[in-house]
């Protein structure tokens, strides 16, 4: 019978505590005991570990196992698991949108970091077309993720005020040890991943793993539009007084990218997607002199880069510890899209001849009631890099400590793109462009073009100050202050006709803090305030999109303030985890990249609960619940102002029951499921009712099967009533009609078998 730690939804990192505290001065704790202390690193002020229920802010981890429960279909799908968290992976594999705490916001994920090995992976949160989860991709040599909302995020790192994720990689030990693990699906999945560690010298060791697939889409493309590869090493010098860790992630990996689809075309359901085979090849014209040029929209949207790093993690006599991580980033991000542009019609009304049309590539002849809709053919490059490097100094005493930091990253991007190249085409799985339409045939005539040349460059340096007092026995409080420096300098050519038509040259700098106090009131039993503010620092596309208001000196730091009262009891038995949020949050928003973005402020409260009860006899259960309300309290537009964060549902809940059984020869199973519900949910600013995204629930189920110590299996269906919920309406739509919408995805069967040794 597995250890019933392991049964529990929450990732208790017990058998990681080594690999995540960095302490090794202190003795940890057996995976094997009854009473296991759970470790969390992130958010420490110092980048050493701390038992999880002695910490002053909001932290849920996920081990291995909790993740394999999961079977993600990307990583923004395992983020749906983090309380207070709402995570939009209805896309595929890249660009997801991701919200936090109330703080609002339209697409991709612009308070979120995702760091690996507790370093930033890209500074910038988000870019345009770019956010930090379309650059990592899970596999087996994940350890466990820790996901920290609030609390110091904004003093520590890059200063991420909202959530920061953080993946650890598997460690080698004395020991060889590795997993073979082959992969498939109902929708033709095929995936083979490997991991191997151990040791290779004295105190030194190595892990070795990666993945390989092909699949053509949980939306069928028809083609293999999902293909990928990944391959990590992660080598650790153990030392007397600690230890250096280095590693490298190599990645490529793309998937289709699925947007919003017509509501009230027949057949056009959460499989339905518009790339296929008769449209995945397509032109576009860019540029003054309207130069053409055949893309393989097939690409769809993925990460071909690296991310190479480190750690140096130091203690010395007289409670001095030094610990510096380090980061490398570099590759392509590159977006490949069919983008609906307003609602399908009929082909009478648009055909030149006011009856049909003819097939771009079938030549059929197609009937005036077609279904047909304008799509935009869009194509984005970006080549991004960073370097960032965040080093610590800690001093302990008898009743506290006092560190100091000095964070620093260098961070580019240099965007190409063509959006728009709009063209109307038959409404059906990979529906083809036609021929006998003015729009389609003559390219001046239809819709909007916004190309663009971009390069842009930046620099943050930022040093933080903390420090933390135990005032008794139960009873400790902390503070930090972090000062930073923002530069940038961007240049924009929109048009493509070699003229600079935006020219920043931006350097400001900005203070946050945070103060917490912590009452352990019993050993496993205490509370937590914290307030902090912090900042939303401008990128490349904030200066894009209010270029008039860089010009007119207006500040484009967007600041953002935050209150949590948290209470925190471990048994036995169970933990009750659950934080009331504060928080008001100053942002800006455009609805489409070429148009202006207009700025407002957002106030949000609610509760995050994340309650976990475990049993002798196999069972367990975690409730995962956020409740909140959220205000916008100032805009541009007065007509806004009062109505609810856009996309935010008022309450998501997840409830994951789980149990084990053991047979008679050895074998045992886990069976376990999650019921989802999610609230209502305003598509867009105004609160209008006819474009409100409907409530809904989704089940899904699994199974895992180990046969013997060595050989495992799983089968896990996701979305077993092919609910068809909603994530978004068109972000572009302005009709005050619900045209188009994004379905999460629908029903799928994943199996697995594995071999570990």
């Amino acid at each position: 019978m597995p250890n019933k730690f392991k049964l529990s939804s929450l990732a208790l990192s017990i058998a990681l505590s080594c690999h995540a505290s960095n302490s090794w001065a202190e003795e940890q704790p057996s995976a094997s005991s009854d009473n296991v202390e759970k470790i969390v690193v992130t958010g420490t002020f110092s980048g050493k570990s701390v038992a999880k229920e002695e910490a002053s802010f909001a932290v849920s981890s996920f081990s291995e196992d909790d993740i394999k429960k999961l079977a993600p279909k990307s990583t923004a799908d395992l983020f749906k698991a983090i309380p207070g968290v709402w995570a939009e992976s209805s896309s595929g594999v890249a660009g997801a949108n991701v919200f936090v705490r109330g703080f609002p916001g339209a697409s991709d994920a612009p308070f979120l970091t995702v760091q690996l090995e507790g370093a930033p992976i890209f500074p910038p949160p988000t870019l345009s077309f770019l956010e930090n989860s379309s650059m990592f991709r899970l596999d087996e040599t994940v350890e466990f993720m820790e996901a920290l909302r609030g609390g110091t995020n904004p003093v520590i790192s890059n200063g991420q005020p909202g959530l920061t994720t953080n993946f650890l990689l598997k460690e080698g030990a004395e020991d060889t040890e590795g997993l073979v693990k082959y992969s498939t699906s109902d929708y033709g999945l095929q995936r083979l991943d490997a991991v191997v560690s151990g040791e290779i010298a004295e105190d030194l060791y190595i892990m070795v793993g990666g993945y390989i697939k092909s699949s053509p889409g949980v939306r069928d493309a028809g083609f293999n539009a999902e293909e990928g590869n990944q391959f990590t090493i992660n080598i650790t010098k153990e030392l007397d007084n600690g230890k250096i860790n280095f590693y490298t992630r190599q990645t490529d990996d793309h998937g289709t990218w699925y947007l919003p689809t017509p509501l009230d075309v027949e057949g056009v359901d959460n499989e339905f997607t518009q790339i296929g085979t008769l449209n995945r090849q397509a032109e576009i014209a860019y540029g003054p002199d309207g130069t053409t040029e055949t893309i393989d929209f097939g690409q769809g949207r993925g990460w071909n880069g690296s991310v190479s790093g480190g750690s140096i993690d130091l203690e010395f006599n007289n409670g001095w510890v030094l610990v510096d991580r380090f980061s490398f980033t570099s590759g392509d991000a590159d977006t490949y899209g069919l983008v609906p542009n307003g609602a399908a019609v009929k082909l009478s009304t648009v055909a030149d001849n006011g009856s049909t049309a003819f097939g771009a590539v079938t030549g059929t002849e197609y009937s005036g009631d077609t279904d047909v809709q304008q799509i935009g053919r869009w194509v984005v490059k970006k080549e991004i890099e960073a370097f960032t490097n965040d080093f610590a100094l800690t001093k302990t005493f008898d009743k506290g400590s006092v560190t100091a930091g000095l964070y620093n990253s260098t961070f580019s991007s240099k965007d190409w793109w063509s959006i728009g190249n709009q063209s109307y085409h038959v409404v059906a799985q990979g529906g083809e462009n036609l021929t006998g339409i003015d729009c389609n045939d003559n390219a001046d005539s239809c819709g909007w073009n916004y190309d663009l040349n971009g390069i842009g460059e930046g620099r943050t340096t930022a040093l933080y100050l903390a420090s933390s007092y135990e005032i008794s026995d139960s009873v400790t409080i902390d503070a930090g202050l972090r000062r930073e420096n923002h530069e940038i300098e961007y240049t924009v050519d929109e048009g493509l006709d070699g003229v600079i038509t935006q020219a920043v040259s931006y350097d400001e700098s900005s203070t946050a803090w945070t103060a917490g106090i912590n009452w352990m009131f019993s050993e496993k039993q205490g509370i937590f305030f914290r307030a902090s503010e912090g900042s939303k620092m401008p990128f490349f596309d904030d200066f894009r999109e209010n270029y008039a208001s860089y010009q007119n000196g207006d500040d484009l730091i967007k600041d953002v303030e935050q209150f949590e009262l948290g209470y925190k009891h471990s048994s036995e038995n169970f933990e009750l985890y659950a934080t009331g949020f504060f928080n008001e949050v100053n942002s800006t928003f455009a609805v489409s990249p070429e148009q202006a973005a207009v700025a407002f402020t957002n106030e949000a409260y609610g509760v995050e609960i994340d309650f976990n009860y475990f049993t002798d006899n196999g069972f367990s259960i975690n409730l995962n619940a956020t409740l909140q309300e959220t205000e916008v309290t100032a805009h541009d537009d007065p007509a806004v102002i009062g109505k609810e964060a856009q996309r935010l549902p008022g309450y998501q809940v997840r409830v994951t029951p789980s149990y084990d059984i053991e047979f008679e020869n050895g074998m045992y199973a886990t069976l376990y499921g999650t019921l989802t519900a999610v609230d209502d949910r305003f598509s867009e600013q105004y609160n209008e009712k006819a474009l409100i995204l409907e409530s809904y629930q989704k089940i899904d189920l699994g199974v895992i099967f180990n046969l013997t110590d060595e050989v495992k299996m799983q089968l896990a269906v996701n979305n077993l009533t092919d609910e068809e919920g909603l994530t978004e309406g068109d972000p572009r739509g302005v009709s005050g009609v619900l045209d188009n919408g994004r379905y999460i995805l629908g029903r799928t069967i994943d199996f697995n078998v594995s071999y570990s040794f």
